[in-house]
């Protein structure tokens, strides 16, 4: 069996019961960055085997991963925060495993998203996650080809994009369009920045942008 269980995205009490249980029970535990889940496996007295599962090697380790499932092991993988495979390392391992025959199970628990499109004060019954954009090649094209996307749009950025991806999204939507950004997720010092993009643009230009970004931005009316 091959466990998905998610990670808090901040908060160490954002972890549950089955999730503690899972990775104390598992042969071996896959990591994204064995130093960052050492933190998380310390503070749950959980001492299993911890193996490297990261996107530079994933295409290494899948095939030997998924040899030792058939071999009658149990394994949970899990990333530095939140749920696998949500822009992070899992869908190749899933994917693996489900065409040799083993059984694949995830947890449900956190993910950075869902609580920031629904503490957006945007509509949240369709939308679409894009995650992170290209940095580069394909970035503006993938931006003109939402512009007239009726549904709220969520985005993953780092605090070290935040302005430009902002400025880019006033060149394409235009600066009335209303966004919630959303930083520190469940940590001590969380915020919700709401308002038209413009707004929002000038907020992160006078204050330093830092923590981890969640876009949610409105759709097309």
């Amino acid at each position: 069996m091959l466990y998905i269980v998610p990670t808090p995205v901040g908060n160490m009490e954002d972890m549950t019961f089955r999730a503690i249980r899972i990775l104390r029970e598992a042969d071996v535990i896959l990591a994204e960055d064995t130093r960052t889940s050492s933190i998380l496996l310390h503070h749950y007295e959980i001492k299993n085997q911890l193996l490297s599962h990261h996107k530079f090697n994933e295409h290494q380790t899948a095939k030997h991963i998924v040899e030792r499932l058939l071999a009658g092991q149990t394994i949970a993988l899990i990333s530095d925060a939140g749920t696998p495979g949500i822009s992070d390392p899992g869908f190749l391992l899933v994917r693996e495993c489900i065409r040799a025959g083993v059984e694949v199970q995830t947890l449900p628990g956190a993910t950075a998203f869902v609580p920031a499109l629904v503490s957006s004060g945007l509509p949240c019954d369709k939308f679409c996650f894009e995650g992170f954009l290209p940095q580069k090649k394909g970035r503006q094209k993938r931006l003109n080809e939402l512009k007239d996307e009726k549904r709220t749009m969520i985005f993953y950025e780092s605090p070290y994009r935040i302005v430009k991806a902002l400025q880019q999204f006033i060149e394409i939507f235009g600066e009335e369009r209303q966004i919630s950004v959303c930083r520190e997720i469940s940590k001590v010092h969380e915020e919700s920045v709401r308002g038209t993009l413009k707004e929002v643009l000038e907020h992160f230009t006078e204050h330093e942008p830092k923590g981890e970004f969640v876009m949610i931005l409105g759709g097309c009316e």
